[in-house]
């Protein structure tokens, strides 16, 4: 009976760099590394811009105050927002409606000599000021009293004299009472300088003034 072989054992050997499987695998290390260095870049990748801390009404002069620093990834559209890493410039105004929380664009702010509205007090009837807060945005209607009548004030019916204005202010009423369920009330409108005349002297000759919320423009309305 013939010795069967005894099988010779191999020596492990120590992998060198030639070794496919350490090169792959160090190739996947260094993606992995690159990979992290560029996500957490892009991560900081932020500009820091402003946005409105409440509402910002066209007309009114704009303070540091009212705003508040937001740092955001907006990539190409970073220049279409007011920075914040250099202040506020001074002697600006708001241009056009802005609404808390968000984001101020660069073409919301002017100068004064950019600014289209005044302020406008009109007397309305309370009610429809119950729903109202600085910043809600009313169509105007008045409706002028009909110089044909005899006797009682009659009018001649609403016209729509400003539409989707700006509500500026809401300054307290003779006595200061705040408005009640009856009674006029005093309302401040952010008015296009060219209608202002016109509207004043409407009033001056009896007309009668509604304000009307612009659906969705009023606090209630977002709640």
């Amino acid at each position: 009976m013939s010795d069967l072989p005894v099988p010779s054992a191999r020596r492990l050997q120590k992998p060198g760099w030639r070794d496919a499987r350490l090169v792959v695998g160090l190739v996947l290390v260094l993606a992995s590394v690159a990979l992290g260095s560029v996500v957490v870049s892009s991560a900081d990748d932020r500009t820091p811009v402003y946005a409105a801390r409440g509402p910002l009404v066209p007309g009114r002069p704009l303070s540091a105050d009212d705003l508040t620093r937001v740092d955001v990834q907006l990539g190409s559209r970073t220049n279409q927002y007011l920075p914040a890493d250099s202040g506020l410039a001074p002697g600006r105004f708001v241009l056009r409606e802005v609404g808390e929380g968000e984001l101020v664009p660069r073409v919301a702010v002017g100068s004064r000599e950019q600014v289209g509205v005044q302020p406008l007090v009109l007397s309305v009837d309370a009610g429809s000021v119950a729903t109202l807060t600085v910043g809600s945005r009313v169509d105007v209607y008045v409706n002028p009293v009909d110089p044909a009548a005899t006797g009682a004030t009659k009018f001649t019916g609403p016209e729509l004299a400003l539409a989707g204005v700006s509500v500026g202010g809401l300054p307290k009423a003779a006595g200061g009472l705040s408005g009640g369920a009856g009674g006029d009330r005093p309302v401040q409108v952010m008015a296009p300088s060219s209608r202002i005349k016109d509207i004043i002297g409407q009033v001056d000759a009896g007309a009668r003034v509604t304000l009307v919320a612009v659906p969705g423009g009023t606090a209630e309305a977002d709640q």
